[in-house]
């Protein structure tokens, strides 16, 4: 049964849209939304969209995005698993994947038998009366071997549900068809952008991540900032990774590991690198005095944070660290230094020495935190209560620079 109107047309009106929101740079979230819009107005009875995509991201293996007529749309994500659930091997989105069925199409009236998969059978109770589902493949085609249900394979998987009575029409197939390919590619785009976005947040830090995104990619491209720099090592980790398992070392540093970032970002500062069992992080929220209590802002969180974190450990009889941070403030040169085949986003500068070199100082002290005088005068007022541990001279460093601790009260 067809409908009036022109098929060809309607595509030719929907491709042009996808063009456009896809070299605009549309997001995936935003591309999906008008993209369902544009179908209702162009008369396809839609009820429900669906589309899956693996995902390139250190925390989750794949996205989804469901959209109800009259409800909107929204993202999922789905974490990684070594075995596929088993709501996922009973969807036709499975079958499609791994069965090399190009398309599943279902109608979901008149008939009395159930359907093989659950999904279709709540969706007919929602009142759904048609089904349609297939993928686009962003993959190289090959035969040479049968695909791997564990592998993510690159692409998207789509499916349709209408609530008309007579579900789709061959023209309403026609137009999602012929326009498939144009969304797959708008998908492609906006995959990509979010990928890169989240690759590089992750492996160079929320501001460096930025940065290099937005063009800063020249080597010796560098800019001369104030800030704070935080120096973390944790306290006898070598002895205990010759101690442990492997995996047990890997675990153990990833659970510190988190709580310094989280601490880090969550008083606004970035994290430049990490060293082994340090970290390398910089404060520059603003001028030098919002640096400075931003930075002892994190100072004093991190002090609550791991020990909760070395309690936690210490209730299920693994085993826990101290830590040692240094804090220093100064100019520093911020951008990408290397060569032209590899390089880094950091810091570099007197700064940036004179940190390691107070780090140095903990063991001769026996004090775990220590803070230049530079820090403690642009931070003053704080919130902390700074005691001095003496002048020193440090290596490197023409004058004596005054070290300071934070008081904790006992209890």
């Amino acid at each position: 049964m067809a409908k009036p109107g022109s098929s060809t047309a309607k595509s030719r009106d929907l491709i042009d849209w996808l063009v456009a929101r896809g070299l605009e740079g549309a997001e995936k979230q935003e591309l999906l939304n008008g993209y369902c819009h544009r179908l209702i107005e162009l008369d396809v009875p839609l009820m429900r969209f669906h589309a899956a995509q693996p995902a390139l991201h250190p925390v989750y293996g794949g996205t989804g995005y469901s959209w109800y007529r009259g409800q909107g749309g929204d993202l999922q994500t789905f974490e990684y698993s070594e075995e596929p659930s088993e709501v996922w091997t009973q969807s036709p989105l499975y079958v499609i994947l791994n069965e090399d069925a190009e398309a599943i199409r279902e109608r979901l009236v008149d008939r009395n038998e159930p359907s093989r998969f659950p999904l279709l059978n709540d969706l007919r109770e929602q009142g759904a009366t048609d089904y349609y589902a297939t993928g686009v493949s962003f993959d190289v085609p090959t035969h040479s071997s049968p695909r791997d249900a564990k592998k993510a394979i690159d692409g998207v998987l789509m499916s349709w549900a209408s609530d008309a009575p007579d579900g789709f029409c061959d023209e309403d197939l026609d137009v999602i068809n012929t326009a498939l390919p144009h969304l797959g590619l708008a998908l492609k785009s906006a995959s990509n952008a979010r990928v890169s976005q989240d690759l590089m947040r992750v492996y160079l830090g929320r501001d460096a991540g930025r940065r290099v995104l937005s063009g800063e990619i020249r080597r010796g491209s560098l800019q001369q900032i104030d800030a704070v720099i935080w120096n973390f090592d944790l306290e006898g980790f070598t002895s205990l990774s010759e101690d442990l398992p492997g995996t047990e070392v890997i675990d153990m540093l990833n659970d510190y590991l988190a709580v310094v970032v989280e601490v880090v970002h969550q008083c606004d500062g970035n994290i430049l690198k990490f060293m082994g069992d340090g970290v390398m992080a910089m404060f520059d929220v603003g001028e030098i005095d919002a640096d400075a209590r931003a930075a002892l802002g994190a100072v004093a969180l991190l002090q609550k944070r791991m020990a909760e974190l070395n309690g936690q450990r210490a209730a299920r009889d693994l085993p826990v660290s101290n830590y040692t941070l240094a804090l220093h403030s100064g100019e520093i040169l911020y951008g990408n230094i290397g060569s032209d085949a590899r390089l880094d986003f950091t810091v570099i500068g007197p700064a940036v020495n004179q940190t390691a070199r107070i780090a140095g100082m903990h063991r001769s002290l026996g004090q775990r935190i220590l803070i230049s005088d530079d820090v403690a005068r642009a931070a003053h007022p704080c919130a902390q209560e700074l005691v001095s541990v003496g002048r020193y001279m440090l290596r490197g460093v023409a004058e004596p620079k005054e070290l300071f601790t934070v008081y904790q009260p006992p209890g």
